[in-house]
Parts: structure tokens; sequence; C-alpha cells
């Protein structure tokens, strides 16, 4: 629910009373125009580093305005935050922090004057400065108004002065502050947060976790934030299996608990280990439940419709989810049975029994890490599945679809049915929801989703690190039935996720939760941070104030980081793998990214050993392209090949020899009719090209020996002829077997010199 009319109007009151306030004395100006706008990112970027959460008036009334704010208390927060971050900034002498106590001041009078307006809090916001840097000061309690600056931690003089006196806070006001004791006072605040101001950035660098006492007091905020916050009410009324008979119940429960793997495991054990009696505090149903249970109810026909069945089963496999650690067997078997389940109470049920598939049940042929997109260009991977953007052919889009109780809008985040490995889900955000009119599907809902992959499904370098459920954003559309969704979930990006949690329906305690901060090229195995949040959710919802908002930390809290999955004792085996990114040469166009880097390629080792394969040898290879070729010109290069001997790696192209281009070269491929007809390296096949004529550079002359070694050349020689006289060559010649001399042809210098000397002498 929205302020009503009666408060915003005396909202409205308040602010203009704030906004034409002048001191009693001295010069007649406004108190407020320190306040008015926030203050300049650019020339005091050391504000933003001290002040968690900066407020401006008008901020405030364009929020009130376009009714952003969903309680009045709201308001008052965001105002009374102004003057407190204005408090805490300045030195308490100087004239800015005493316009903020007056007006701090004339707020909370203006404010209690109104009964339509709930009663205002005394003491400084959770998200104030005073509160997360742990200097609130003493006065500050709610039986009290202080109308004197609060006494805080020492800044340095400011002065008093007509601009915003900012200045950068002495390091211990820096330091993250100890949990406070809970009170009245620390705790945090959850009936609600207000939007951000227009214009303020969501670009926050990452911080680190400050060791093992700063990451128990992140846990403890978090915690303590998550206890308070609402708890999901349970499925809805919609997207129920139709009414079936009696007899397809027990044959669906039957199917369930004695379904096996392919080595004859039977998967139900993950749902009979799951305790009947106990359930997680964030599940939707705290009663009694398990298979056997829901079994017995069947098989003495206690359901009255199907659809009571339905939601029996739904809540089963959400027990189950929260009973089993997620990426475990026991949690892979959990969803690929809730899969199957979903195929058999669908309106086109599987063949069967027996029920087998060779994708896990999933309606997609592969996952992350091994799907290619459509026209695909790749050699590795199954192509077709994915695509580079979201198509609207033979399909109405809609507003929203209804599964299992679940309302799927645009912008939501699902966990989906993994082709690859049911323990770990796809997690995509819904871009599009439709209904098929495609003639062998009309009638059947579906969605379009945009695919993040988990670290497991990227090939990065071992040294990598990565956040608690950091996921990466990829260019991968896929469509999807309604069938594969397992749960809704939530993904945050970094600038939020570390100084709150999402408001419902958005989120709720005990739906998994992740964080993305760079986006993915599987293509490259590029990881590139991502700088406008904006530009990675759907179009529709860039523009609206309402998505995602988040409930506050009392301070900004940075999760810990972790090693690579693929090193370590607990290595683990997936689609990605170590290893360096891929370079692609100049021309190549990347299909969904905007960049065509030259790079070289390197090899990259198995998934889970931690290692880098060493570089292939050109054998195995396939011969290069005839491009054009500089002459050697730099050291011979050589690196140890796998099966002895070495390999050229010198980097012989026009390029290199040219040095670096203010202008790209333009580079194109030979015919190859015209390539035949030229010189190539027996090695390479690529043609040998020079960019000049070759140098005239004298020949070495020839060598020169002794007269007593030319006397014993010349009898050997002798002694050779006298004894090939005396046998039968065959009737051959003996002289045409003697050694012939070799003689040097002359340069050019030599025989243009010739030239020259006799045209002389014919003239002279």
């Amino acid at each position: 629910m929205s302020i009503t009319a009666a408060q915003k109007a005396a909202i409205e009151e308040i602010i203009n009373i704030l906004t034409s306030a002048v001191p009693p004395k001295g010069k007649r100006r406004r108190l407020c125009d320190m306040y008015m706008d926030l203050v300049d990112r650019t020339d005091w970027p050391e504000y933003y580093e001290v002040i968690p959460e900066p407020r401006c008036i008008n901020g405030v009334i364009s929020s009130v305005e376009k009714n952003r704010y969903k309680d009045a208390i709201n308001v008052y927060t965001d105002l009374s935050l102004i003057f407190w971050n204005a408090l805490f900034y300045n030195e308490p002498d100087s004239q800015i922090a005493g316009d903020a106590e007056t007006l701090k001041t004339m707020l909370q009078t203006e404010w209690q004057k109104r009964s339509v307006l709930p009663a205002p809090r005394h003491s400084p916001p959770p998200s104030s400065a005073q509160k997360v840097h742990g200097t609130v000061p003493a006065a500050s309690v709610p039986q009290a108004s202080t109308t004197q600056a609060p006494p805080r931690t020492a800044v340095p003089n400011l002065g008093t002065t007509s601009t915003p006196a900012l200045q950068t806070p002495k390091p211990a006001t820096r330091h993250q502050s100890p949990l406070q004791p809970s009170s009245p006072d620390v705790d945090v605040d959850v009936s609600g947060m207000s939007p951000e101001p227009e214009g303020q950035s969501e670009d926050i660098t990452m911080g680190s976790g400050g060791g093992e006492e700063s990451s128990g007091i992140n846990e403890e905020i978090v915690r303590q934030l998550e206890k308070s916050l609402p708890r999901w009410e349970g499925f809805g009324d919609l997207g129920w299996m139709p009414e079936v008979s009696k007899e397809r119940l027990v044959e669906i429960v039957h199917t369930i608990k004695s379904h096996k793997d392919v080595i004859g495991n039977r998967l139900a054990v993950a749902l009979e280990d799951v305790s009947e009696e106990q359930s997680s505090p964030t599940t939707s149903y705290q009663s009694p439940l398990s298979l056997k249970l829901i079994e017995g109810r069947v098989k003495s026909q206690s359901y009255e419709t199907s659809k009571d069945f339905d939601l029996d089963m739904a809540r089963l496999f959400e027990k189950a989810r929260r009973w089993h650690e997620p990426r475990t067997e026991p949690y892979g078997r959990v969803l690929l049975l809730q899969r199957l389940y979903q195929a058999l109470t669908s309106s086109l049920p599987l063949a069967g029994p027996p029920y087998s598939s060779t994708t896990n049940f999933a309606s997609l042929r592969a996952g992350p890490g091994t799907a290619r997109p459509l026209h695909s260009t790749d050699s590795e991977g199954v192509p077709g599945v994915t695509s580079f953007r979201v198509s609207t052919k033979d399909r109405t889009v809609v507003d929203e679809v209804h599964y299992k109780g679940w309302s799927i809008r645009l912008a939501d985040w699902l966990h989906l049915s993994n082709p690859d490995d049911p323990s770990q889900p796809i997690i995509g955000q819904v871009f599009k929801c439709w209904l098929s009119e495609e003639p062998a599907k009309r009638g059947q809902h579906g969605i379009t989703v945009c695919w993040y992959y988990r670290p497991e499904q990227t090939f990065h370098p071992a040294h990598q690190r990565f956040m608690e459920g950091e996921v990466f954003k990829t260019g991968h559309f896929a469509d999807h039935s309604l069938e594969d969704v397992i749960e809704k979930i939530a993904c945050q990006f970094t600038a939020r996720h570390i100084r709150g949690r999402p408001r419902p329906p958005f989120w709720y305690p005990g739906w998994p939760l992740y964080v993305c901060d760079a986006r993915y090229n599987d293509r490259e195995r590029l990881f590139v941070r991502i700088k406008n949040w904006n530009s990675c959710i759907p179009e529709e919802v860039r523009q609206n104030e309402e998505f995602m908002p988040i409930y506050a930390f009392e301070r900004s809290v940075y999760p810990i980081k972790v090693a690579s999955p693929f090193v370590g004792k607990g290595a683990v085996k997936g689609p990605g793998g170590i290893g360096e990114p891929i370079e692609k040469a100049d021309g190549d166009k990347i299909e969904g990214s905007s960049t065509g880097r030259k790079r070289t390629k390197r090899n990259l080792a198995p998934a889970g050993t931690g290692k880098i394969m060493p570089a292939s040898t050109p054998a195995a290879a396939a011969p290069a392209p005839p491009y054009f070729q500089y002459p050697p010109s730099q050291p011979q290069l050589q690196t140890q090949r796998p099966h002895g001997g070495t390999e050229d790696t010198r980097d012989r192209t026009m390029l290199t020899a040219a040095g670096n281009l203010s202008v790209k070269p333009i580079i194109d491929k030979l015919p190859a009719e015209t390539a035949k007809l030229f010189d190539r390296s027996p090695e390479t096949n690529e043609v040998l090209w020079f960019a000049a004529p070759p140098m005239n550079v004298a020949r070495t002359p020839a060598p020169k020996y002794s007269l007593a070694y030319l006397h014993f050349l010349a009898t050997k020689r002798k002694q050779k002829s006298e004894e090939t006289d005396a046998m039968d060559i065959d009737g051959g010649d003996a002289t045409s077997i003697k050694r012939q001399r070799i003689t040097v042809p002359p340069t050019v210098t030599e025989t243009m010199k010739a030239a020259f000397d006799a045209m002389n002498e014919s003239q002279s």
C-alpha cells in the first residue's frame, strides 16, 4: 500500500517549511540550500566512501511525487538521513552542521504536530553513518530530543564554507564496527527502504571481508535481517495439474517411488530420507509430510481433488530441496524426481512405463557449458540449443504464466532443470512469457530465459576466486517449457547485494540467492565486469522503480571469496575447467559479442586437474591459410614438443615485423588459384612472400688452400685416374666421373661492373 492522500499532503507541507526556513539572525539565506541536491561524486569521491546512504531533499520530493514510498515513516527516515549525514561528516562547530541540526529539529517538531503521520524516531536510522561506523551519539535515544550536534569520532576541521565541506575522515572512522547489542535503536529497520535517489550510481567497488572476525559480524548482520523479514506464504491457486482419476494418482506415486537410474539405484531414497516431522523454518508448510504419508493418502483416496495431491507433492519437493545440501547427489536426485513428476502430470505425458530419458527429462538437449547457440560454428558442444536473441516468432507474448502455484513474470529468476546435471539446476532470468502458436505446440505456454553460468561451468585461471553464490550473465537465451521450472529464486547484482536483501515478492528467506558481478563470454572464455546493471535486465523493467527494492543492512556486507571449484581437496568436475582465454584471429566475429580481438589459442586442461596442458603441435592443427608472410626477422624461439623435438614459435607475420601500427592494416587471403603459383613453406604451407628484393650482398669467397694441400689433392686425383683406367667402367668415359670443380657465378655487381668496363674500353 502507498501513503494516503492526507499523509502526502502533510509531508508536502513539512517539506515546504524546511525548504523555506531561514536563520533567525544574520544574512537572509535558505538553510536547505546545501541539502537540495546530492554531493557531486566527481568533486567529493571521499564522501561516498564514508556515507553509506546519501540522500537529498530533491530526491525525496521526486520520490513523493512519483508515489515511490510505501510507508510515510520511510519519508521521515530519508529526510532525517540527510541531516544525520551532514552531522556525521562535518565538524560540530561548522555552519553546515549547525544548519543540519536546526533542520533536523524542525523536521521532528513539524512531523509530531501532524496526527496523520506515524511517530518519528529520534535516533539515527539503521542505514546512517552513525550506526554503520559505530558512532551513535549517546544522547540519541527514543525518549530524548537533542538540539546539539551529536558527539562523534573526530573529523578534520573543515571550517565554514558555502560549499559542501567534505573531507576524508580518519581511518578509525572507516573501520567496520562490531555488531551493536540488540536494542530498539539498533535493530534492523525492515519497515521499508526507500528507493535510491535519482542520479545515485550503483557502481560499488568490492571490498574485503576483513578476516574471520569481520566475517562473523557480517553473518550476524545478515542473520538478524533475514530473521525479521516476512516469510513466504506458500504456493498460489493457479497452474496445478488437471483433474485425473484416483488410479492415475496411485500410478504417479508408484512411478516416483520405484524409478531407478541407469545403474539400478532407486532415486526415491532421497525423498524417503527427509524427516516426516521436521521442516525448515523457511518452508511454506510446517505440518508432517513425507512420501510415505502421501502414498497412504492416495491409496485411501483421501485427496478430494487432484490439485490437493499436486500441492502436497510440490510441498514435499520444496521440503526435500531444503533438506539436502545443494549440488550433492541426493539433492540432484530430488530435482530429477521433481522433473519426472512434472512430466507425468503435464498435458503431454511421457511414453511408458518404464520411463527413461537421455536429458534427465528436461526439455532441452544440453545445459550450460555444453549447449551451443543456433548457427554456432563451434565444433564442441551441442549446437542449436540456445540463441543470442529473444524470438517472438510464432508466439504471443503474455504478462505472466502460472505453474504449480508459481506466478512467473517478466524478469523473475528461476531454477530450471539441467539436462546435463540435475544437481546443478540452470539459473536464468525470464525475458519473455509466451503462448505458442506453432501447429505442433499450439496453446502451450513457455518462457524465454537468459542463462547465468556457475563458476564450474566456466573456464578460468586456477588462481581466480569467486564470491559465495556468484554466477555470471551470458548471452545465451533458451526457450523452456513450464515443466522445466523447479522453483523461483533471486539474483542480485553486486551493488545491491552488499547493501541488503530483496523485498517480497522478489525473494523470501530460504529461497536460493545468487550474486552477479560480471558477464561471461564462453566463446572467448572472458569475464567482463558489469558497469551498467540496467543493461542486464529486460528492457521493460529497466525504468521500473519498483524492480527488486531491498531491505537495507546496518552497513555494507561483503561476501567472502572462495577458491576455484576445480582446485583444492574438494575439486569438482564440470563442463568448465582451468585455462586461459581463447584468442580469436582478427576478423572472426564472435556471435553474441561485440569483440573481435586477435588472440592466441591456448590449450586447456580437463576439468578438475588444475593444470594447463602444453601447446599443441603443428601436426595436430589444420594447415594454415596462405597469408602474406614476412621473412624471419626475430630470434629463433623454440618450445619443447610433447613427443620430443622443438617447435618453431616465431611470429613471422607482417604485423609483427612492422611493429605497432597506429592504423590497423587490412589483411586478406590470396585466392587459391593465385597462391598455388608461389613457393610455400614445407612446414606451414604458407606462401613465401618478401616485402623487398633480395639484398645485394657480396657472396662468400671460395676457400683458399696452401700449396702443399693443393699438391696433395692433385696427387690424389692423378692416382685415382690411374686406377680408373685399369678398370672396366661399362663403356663409360673414365674422365666423366671425375669430380667437377664448382664455380661460383658472378654477382650482379660483378656482372654490371664487367659490363661498364667493357663499354668504357669500347668507347676508348
